[in-house]
């Protein structure tokens, strides 16, 4: 029955159609330090260590934009690491230089797809449509093709999944919203937050929104204050290496 009732409440917070096998950060951490033990494994923890730190991750949507630098500037005078799920048509294919940038300063990039359709509707053919330009746009703009993803709406099904397989991506999800694409209120952001981040959590803002990047200063200000640390969506997984096609959620 509470599983029932949580696989209700993550389908209605997400939009995925399909959610079997769904793995958390912790789960998959977990997993992954048991194979430590095996003489054949080779997995590293990395800078960070999640399992004992108190990790959280800080994401954003569709960019890169207008208003990026202004937030990579933050984000670099802080030493703050940010995943950016990048969007294609007039994203990465008019800002490479934004792109490029944030590889340098050791930002995770990965995908968005092309025009933010939901991929649930859509043909094989047409999700690879979605994805493969913006995969070659910032392997062009950073040498390095994506591995990471987020389906638009976290909307997903077996069928993306299976493309995601192909395509040699695995889907992130998120478990704090601020809605900032509703509203220009920075302070409204801040809390929502606030409100709702927990250790091992997946943060998601859209840094085109006016009120989103003036919010990002009170948000990591509290949230250190508050013991966190902010890591990519990469490290807050490792050592484990996601595995394409699957769907990650805290």
């Amino acid at each position: 029955m509470v599983m029932a009732a949580a696989a209700l409440l993550v389908t209605t917070l997400t939009g995925c159609s399909t959610l079997n096998g769904v793995v958390s950060p912790a789960a998959i951490r977990a997993e992954a330090v048991r194979s430590l033990d095996k003489p054949s494994s080779g997995h590293t923890s990395g800078p960070v260590d999640c399992n004992v730190a108190k990790c959280v991750a800080l994401t954003f949507d569709g960019g890169p934009s207008e208003p990026t630098p202004h937030l990579l500037d933050f984000l670099k005078r802080e030493g703050v690491p940010a995943t950016f799920f990048l969007q294609g048509k007039g994203h990465t294919d008019t800002y490479p230089d934004i792109v490029r940038r944030m590889a340098d300063e050791g930002h995770e990039i990965a995908n968005h797809t092309w025009s933010h359709e939901n991929l649930t509707e859509l043909t094989p053919d047409e999700i690879r449509a979605e994805m493969e330009p913006v995969q070659q746009d910032i392997e062009k703009a950073t040498g390095r093709a994506p591995t990471l993803m987020r389906p638009p709406g976290g909307a997903t099904n077996d069928e993306v999944k299976k493309v995601m397989k192909e395509l040699g991506l695995a889907q992130i999800l998120w478990s704090v919203t601020a809605k900032d694409y509703a509203t220009t209120d920075s302070g409204l952001i801040k809390q929502r937050v606030l409100d709702q981040t927990k250790r091992d959590g997946i943060i998601l803002l859209h840094e085109r929104y006016s009120g989103t990047i003036p919010a990002v200063p009170g948000i990591v200000s509290e949230l250190r204050d508050r013991g966190y640390t902010f890591v990519t969506v990469s490290q807050l997984l490792a050592p484990a290496h996601p595995e394409p096609g699957k769907v990650y959620r805290p």
